[in-house]
This record gives C-alpha cells, structure tokens and sequence, in this order.
C-alpha cells in the first residue's frame, strides 16, 4: 500500500485482494433446524438413529461382499463401492448436523464450510456414475447373459469405478473453485444444516451469477449423461425381458433390476428437483427438506434396499450370522 498525495493507493488488485482476504475469515452459522427449537432432542434421536443405520448398514454390505466369495461378482463389486460412497456422504453431514442439534453453537468456519460442500459434491457426482455403472452391469447381464464373465472384466470394473471417482473430483474441483470467487461477510446465516450451494451463493456478498450457471450446467450434464446411460441400459433390458417366454424367468429377472431401479428413482428425482428445476431453489423449506433426504435418508435407504430385496445378499447375512452365533441343541 502506498501514500499519494493524501490518499492510500490500493493498486488495481487492492479492492478485490482485500475482498479475498475477508472472505477466508468470513464464519458461516448453519441455522439447520433452529426454528423448532422444542423439537431439537427428537430431531437428534431421529437423525441418530438414521446415522448409526447408515454406517452399520453400509459399512456390513462392504463386509458381506468382500469376505463372501459368492459375491465376487461385477454386480456386487459395484455395489461394495455405492455403500463405501454412501458411508463417506453420509459422514461428511451427520456428525456437523447431530451436533447443532445439541449445541447452541452452530458456527462453522469457512475453511470447513468449503471442505464439506467440497466433499459433499465428489461423493453426489460418484453415487451418480456409479448407478450408470450398474445399469450398464444389468444390461450387459440380462441381455448378453452368455458373455458377461467377459464383458464385464475386473479391468473394465476397475476403470469405470476409477473414471466415476476421477470424475467426481474433477467436478468438484470446479463447482469449489468458482464458489471461491465469490466473496463473503465476516458473518453469515446459511438457512440449511450443511454447506449447500445454493445456500452459500445465498449469503454471497458478490455477484454468485456465474457460480450458480456452472453448478446448474455441470449438474444438468451429470444427470442427462448418466440418465442417458441408465435408460438406454434398462430399454434394451426390458425389451428382452418382454420376449422371455417364461413367466418365471421374467419376473426372476425383473426383481434382479428392482432394487436398482428403486436407488435410481430416490436418488435422481431428488437431484433433478434440487438442483435441475429453477423453481424448487426458491422454497428454504423445500429445499431442506431435499436436502435431508439425499443427505441423510438416501445413504440409509440404499443398503436396506439391496438387504432387503437381494437373495444372495439375504442368504450371506444368514450364513454370517449362523457362522457367529451357532445355535446350540439343547
């Protein structure tokens, strides 16, 4: 900084340099669900629970897999990563979350709000390829039965788990490094219970224009890619399907893909509403609410999915618990 004539010369970077330099120390206060204060004891019991179901489900499905080798399969190798993603997103909102909801203070620096939204985009942008990945495992499975061994290799599991992890990082990367021009106060209320993007562009002191185009551009590309990806899989799926002679073979083969299908249908309608239709940014409620359940619910739901409807998932949890607590004849 240097003096002229009486007034202090900033130089031409001097304005922005020092909005820069406040935004880094800006502190972010996630408001999450301070409005029903009579409800935050409930609130944390219910989020608790859904949490330790999460990471007990998920973290078990990854056990299941690993150590049955029944399920070494390109299915299940699949399936191993989804509840790892899962696990890893579930992480990065429930801790912060369960402890706003006991604790007056509920300020987050700004540092830990960009990490999170951070991580929070490599895991979403994952669990999106990831399930395009799948499909194309059913497609390959259902309608090419006789050289699925071949077609789906470990080599190309590997790359197409690698080139959706790649990916993510990339897409995050950009999403983070456009919210990093914006600049922000030293104090900042995010109505929602994590680090969102259009919670934190809403606090911006600056213009967030061209963030909120690049995250709705990239958003709108990783849906309409992936979704091309899963409808083309599951068209030429149900089309063979529809040419079994075999009623029994149908519906066998049907409830294969219904688990998947379920996953799909939670996962990408809440995206497409939260980020790809314009309108649902404009209600804070509706909004939350989103974001509760592809950040909360939907990491629980996916394990309890497959558990649930998968045969040889429910026989190896059997088998697993009849191997640790052996029945003894009285």
């Amino acid at each position: 900084m240097q003096q002229e004539g009486g007034w202090e010369y900033l130089g031409e970077d001097g304005p922005e340099e020092t909005k820069k330099n406040k935004s880094t120390g800006a502190t972010f206060i996630l408001l999450g669900f301070s409005e029903y204060s009579d409800f935050q004891v409930p609130l944390f019991m219910v989020f608790l629970t859904i949490y330790m179901v999460t990471v007990a489900g998920n973290l078990d499905m990854i056990m299941i897999i690993r150590i049955n080798p029944k399920l070494h399969t390109s299915m299940y190798f699949f399936l191993s990563h989804l509840s790892f993603v899962d696990f890893c997103y579930s992480s990065v909102v429930n801790p912060k979350l369960l402890g706003n909801l006991v604790v007056e203070d509920r300020t987050i620096s700004f540092i830990g709000c960009i990490m999170q939204f951070f991580f929070l985009c490599i895991f979403a942008v994952a669990e999106t390829y990831m399930l395009a990945a799948m499909a194309y495992d059913r497609f390959v499975a259902v309608c090419n039965p006789l050289l699925y061994t071949v077609a789906m290799s470990p080599k190309l599991c590997l790359f197409l788990v690698a080139a959706s992890y790649s990916w993510s990082i990339v897409s995050s990367l950009t999403f983070t490094y456009f919210l990093l021009t914006l600049s922000f106060c030293e104090t900042n209320f995010i109505n929602n219970f994590v680090c969102e993007h259009a919670a934190i562009v809403a606090v911006s002191c600056s213009d967030p224009y061209i963030s909120q185009e690049i995250i709705l551009v990239s958003a709108t590309f990783n849906e309409i890619s992936s979704l091309m990806i899963i409808l083309t899989s599951y068209i030429f799926v149900f089309i063979t399907i529809m040419k079994m002679t075999s009623t029994g073979r149908r519906y066998k083969t049907f409830s294969t893909c219904a688990s998947h299908l379920t996953t799909i249908t939670i996962f990408h309608g809440t995206i497409l509403f939260l980020y790809c239709v314009p309108n649902s940014k404009g209600s804070g409620i509706m909004v939350k609410a989103a974001s509760v359940f592809y950040t909360v619910v939907i990491p629980m739901l996916n394990p309890l999915i497959y558990s649930l409807r998968n045969k040889d998932v429910k026989e190896a949890v059997r088998k697993l618990v009849n191997t640790k607590l052996p029945c003894h004849k009285l």
